[in-house]
């Protein structure tokens, strides 16, 4: 059965990550790896995963924030696996909404059976969980079905524009710095092409705002990058 379970693991540590992934890859789990917050995020709303690994130590935002982020929209299981072991830590990490704790360095048996545990949990939730839906006045995005919708109306966002419009989302009310979109959607490091950012900005825009003049969600900041606003 767990060659079905899609595993999804925020860690910023690639020797970590790489450790763990082969382990699970080799008891039969698909494994998406993602080496920041942002990503990991993104991974969770395009790649519809059915359990979550989560270091807290991430270098662009701290994995409660990621805990609380998920559970506005998913009741999917989180396991935290970090080395803060101080009580306090694990007491806020399950007050924010995780479902169990492994302090690192961990043994891969006990990971392993951990997991098995979520197994069990995504059964009895797989009829009642809720479907992983944003909602901002006129605008949803289903991001388990992939799906944008206008006052209930499907539209279509091609693959960047639907990258660009959830890395926003999930950051919303922050300013997303062009290099860190050209990072997170196109992979390209630090370095932004804000004309082409724009490019496709514009174009987004032009999908979801009812008018492109005054835009509702997307602000631009200049010279910096954008702004989701709800």
């Amino acid at each position: 059965m767990n060659q079905q379970i899609h595993v999804l693991l925020i860690e910023d540590d690639k020797k970590i990550a790489n450790f763990m992934s082969m382990a699970l890859k080799a008891k039969g789990y698909k494994v998406s790896v993602a080496n920041t917050g942002n990503s990991g995020i993104l991974s969770f709303c395009t790649e519809n995963p059915d359990i979550v690994l989560l270091d807290l130590g991430l270098p662009d935002k701290d994995g409660i924030e990621i805990i609380q982020e998920i559970r506005e929209v998913s009741q999917i299981p989180i396991l935290i696996v970090s080395a803060r072991e101080q009580e306090k830590d694990k007491i806020t990490a399950l007050d924010a909404g995780a479902n169990d704790y492994v302090t690192k360095p961990f043994a891969m048996g006990e990971l392993l059976a951990r997991i098995r545990v979520m197994e069990r949990f995504i059964e009895r939730e797989s009829i009642t969980a809720p479907v992983n839906i944003y909602h901002f006045d006129y605008l949803s995005i289903d991001c388990e079905r992939r799906k944008i919708y206008i006052d209930n109306n499907e539209i279509h966002l091609t693959p960047i524009e639907y990258k660009l419009l959830l890395l926003l989302i999930v950051n919303r009310g922050k300013v997303v710095t062009h290099s860190q979109i050209s990072k997170e959607v196109w992979g390209y490091g630090e370095t932004g092409d804000s004309k082409s950012i724009r490019v496709f900005m514009a174009g987004l825009r032009r999908k979801i705002e009812k008018d492109t003049s005054h835009p509702q969600f997307i602000m631009t900041e200049i010279g910096v990058g954008y702004r989701f606003t709800d």
